[in-house]
């Protein structure tokens, strides 16, 4: 693993950008020289950003910004296909969500880049291949993985020969797919997770969720929400015990209860759950209200580094969903009246 990272780093540090220069320009001035040049690569990026909400642009514009974008090629909106592309491009609020997802706060090299795939896999087997996830301007995660060929940006593959294009004001990567966040709900996740041919997960979940009051469904399937799951996986579910656990099924305001002391208004990724556990840890743990009306979660951090709410401990974060995200917890926890 050592050896494929070096090698890499060794590629990506010789690469030579394509705008070099003495003093760089802005992102937007390097997409606007690309497009109007003699071999055009970001035309379509250009039409795009000068279609999204104006605050796009001014970001890019900005001379005090430091931003990374990966950059989409012409070929990669090609591939989206000519009517899926107009409709894009149609539909403002869902390309500046979509140009979003391709920018990352700070200036990120592809040397920090490698960096962080090589300590993703530390003190994991040789031969493990690194990932890490990065939040975007859009609020959703892009996972930046290793792969046996080179480097992947949520699935699109990250250009060696055109990275490090530096601007006055951040980086720009090339990449050879538009990459899209996720819009399908948490309910939509759930039952996909549930109906997997390997693997599944959340059956129990999505049982608990079908026996409910049918509000939660609503809620978890409404498109404009802003949530926050912590969600039990089916070994968590098994633990109460079966007896229990049917007990709470058949009594739906119950289960109603439970299932609503889950969920938190707005949504709350990881990275932002630990700068609040920074800025407000107490003695008591921080506590956070759900949308049990009345009921509070509280939030802590163990011995061994880990996040717990309440009794159980985060083990899977930041699943987004088109309407927020899902973290996964070990333990069902309980409202206090319960």
């Amino acid at each position: 693993m050592r050896k494929i990272m070096l090698l890499i780093l060794a590629t990506l540090l010789l690469a030579v950008p394509a705008f070099a220069q003495d003093t760089p320009p802005t992102i937007a001035e390097i997409v606007v020289a690309s497009a109007s040049g003699e071999t055009p690569e970001f035309a379509t990026l250009l039409a795009a950003v000068q279609a999204a909400d104006p605050a796009v642009l001014e970001a890019l514009s900005n001379p005090e910004a430091e931003l990374t974008v990966f950059a989409p090629t012409d070929a990669a909106f090609a591939a989206l296909g000519e009517d899926t592309l107009n409709a894009v491009l149609a539909d403002q609020a869902l390309l500046t969500d979509i140009l979003l997802f391709h920018v990352v706060a700070g200036k990120v090299m592809s040397a920090d880049v490698v960096a962080a795939l090589a300590a993703s896999v530390e003190g994991e087997a040789e031969g493990t291949l690194g990932a890490f996830s990065v939040p975007s301007l859009q609020g959703q995660y892009i996972d930046i993985a290793q792969t046996e060929s080179g480097i992947t940006v949520n699935g699109a593959n990250l250009n060696l020969d055109m990275v490090d294009i530096e601007a006055s004001n951040g980086v720009i990567h090339v990449i050879d797919a538009v990459i899209l966040p996720e819009s399908q709900t948490i309910a939509d996740l759930v039952v996909a997770a549930a109906s997997a041919e390997e693997g599944a997960e959340f059956t129990t979940l999505l049982a608990a969720v079908q026996a409910a009051d049918p509000a939660v469904l609503e809620t978890l399937s409404n498109p404009d929400a802003e949530l926050t799951v912590f969600a039990p996986t089916d070994a968590a579910f098994a633990a109460v015990g079966a007896d229990t656990l049917n007990a709470v099924l058949a009594d739906q305001a119950l289960l109603t209860n439970i299932l609503l002391y889950h969920v938190v208004p707005g949504v709350v990724p990881s990275g932002d759950l630990g700068q609040l556990l920074a800025e407000n840890m107490s003695m008591d743990g921080l506590m956070v209200n759900t949308a049990l009306d009345g009921a509070q979660v509280k939030f802590m951090v163990a011995e061994d580094g880990s996040v717990k709410i309440n009794d159980a401990t985060i083990v899977v974060t930041d699943i987004d969903a088109g309407n927020g995200v899902i973290h996964v917890i070990d333990a069902v926890i309980l409202p206090p009246s319960e």
